[in-house]
């Protein structure tokens, strides 16, 4: 039996230079991710109109006067990025002993702005049986893997769902609401209750989009005030979410569905539960909005945030909710400490008890995931 002291609840996968061609249908290759070079000399996934560098999502250990977003290559990188016995040693060496892998959603995102639904689906499915069968394989004790929901209904959403729990998934990751709209709906619950029975949580990354929306082109421009205030502001969309997902009901209906709001942190979130318990309290009766519960409660029952670096967070855990937060290093992008991950958890969590340091950086995670 493994002894798990940390888990990180939050890495992410740099696409192998083999993924498309090997994993990827024949015939949906001419439109699939392509490597070329950006314009420092370095490798660029090219999404379409989109060119997307390595850069800022390849880095480890790098100070940040030698970050950059161009210039890096394949060839330059650990090859834990991309294998699995390579991110089993750089995890040894940061300390870790498991951890859930997140998808690309540059990638992922690509295909599902494609208008071909069925090259929608080839995409996400040859990430999925890859990263299901060949990246976390043979390593369900220190790998899972979240699989990526498609874009194309909740009917199609619920296949790929059942489908990627028999490849043995931790969870799903969602890039749209499943009936594909701009806001929840009642045409979500299907998808929710197949959620709520498989066990399966579902996952929110930062932000979601409406399905079929396509993608502004980016090219490799990047920089000035607003990039920065973009980056500074990531959890922006998450408190909506939530407090979308409480006043629509969802919570109430489907007590037992878990929801991880991945990269949120958590140090905000005791202002939010104030705020929507006093709204509530308020506004019901005339928005129309009936729930048996306060909304803190449902936050409590149905919610879990990653959290990178928050000591605001650790701080207020139990105005947070202990159970409602775990930690996670969003290696291997440009935000991660590795390899001094330990240091940033002591540093963090200075002064709190070993129960509750333990339930945080390990056992919440292991719980949802299934790490014994």
């Amino acid at each position: 039996m493994r002894a798990y002291h940390i888990i990180d609840a939050d890495q992410h996968i740099i696409e192998p230079p083999h993924l498309w061609e090997r994993w990827l249908p024949a015939r949906f290759r001419d439109a699939a991710p392509r490597l070329v070079a950006d314009e420092d000399g370095g490798d660029a996934w090219l999404l379409g109109e989109n060119l997307e560098p390595l850069g800022l999502v390849t880095v480890m250990a790098t100070p940040p006067e030698k970050l950059r977003w161009t210039g890096v290559r394949y060839a330059d990188l650990h090859r834990g990025l991309w294998e699995p016995e390579g991110r089993l040693e750089l995890m040894d060496r940061d300390g870790v002993d498991a951890a859930i892998i997140y998808p690309p959603q540059r990638t992922m995102l690509y295909f599902m702005s494609n208008t071909d639904p069925e090259f929608h689906l080839a995409g996400i499915q040859a990430y999925n049986d890859w990263v299901l069968k060949s990246f976390c394989g043979g390593h369900a004790d220190r790998l899972g893997a979240i699989a990526q929901m498609p874009a194309l209904g909740v009917d199609g959403m619920i296949a790929k769902l059942v489908r990627t729990q028999a490849l043995g998934t931790c969870g799903a990751s969602l890039s749209t609401w499943p009936s594909g709209g701009a806001a929840l709906s009642p045409d979500d619950d299907p998808f929710w209750a197949a959620c709520e029975r498989l066990g399966i949580p579902v996952h929110l990354h930062i932000s979601l989009a409406v399905a079929g929306q396509k993608r502004a082109r980016t090219g490799v421009a990047r920089g000035g005030p607003t990039h920065l205030a973009s980056l500074a502001t990531t959890l922006s969309a998450m408190p909506r979410l939530i407090a979308d997902g409480i006043f629509h009901g969802v919570c109430q209906r489907f007590p037992g569905l878990r929801f991880v709001g991945a990269e949120a942190g958590a140090g905000w979130v005791p202002y939010l539960l104030g705020e929507m318990d006093d709204r509530y309290r308020r506004n019901r009766f005339w928005t129309g909005v009936h729930l048996e519960r306060l909304p803190s409660d449902y936050f409590r029952q149905n919610w879990v945030l990653g959290i990178i670096r928050d000591p605001y967070g650790i701080q207020n855990r139990h105005a947070v909710g202990l159970q409602n937060m775990m930690w996670a290093s969003d290696f291997p992008h440009h935000i991660n400490d590795w390899p001094n991950s330990r240091w940033l958890i002591n540093e963090m969590s200075a002064g709190v008890p070993a129960a509750e340091k333990h339930v945080i950086f390990c056992g919440n995670a292991a719980r949802l995931y299934g790490f014994r």
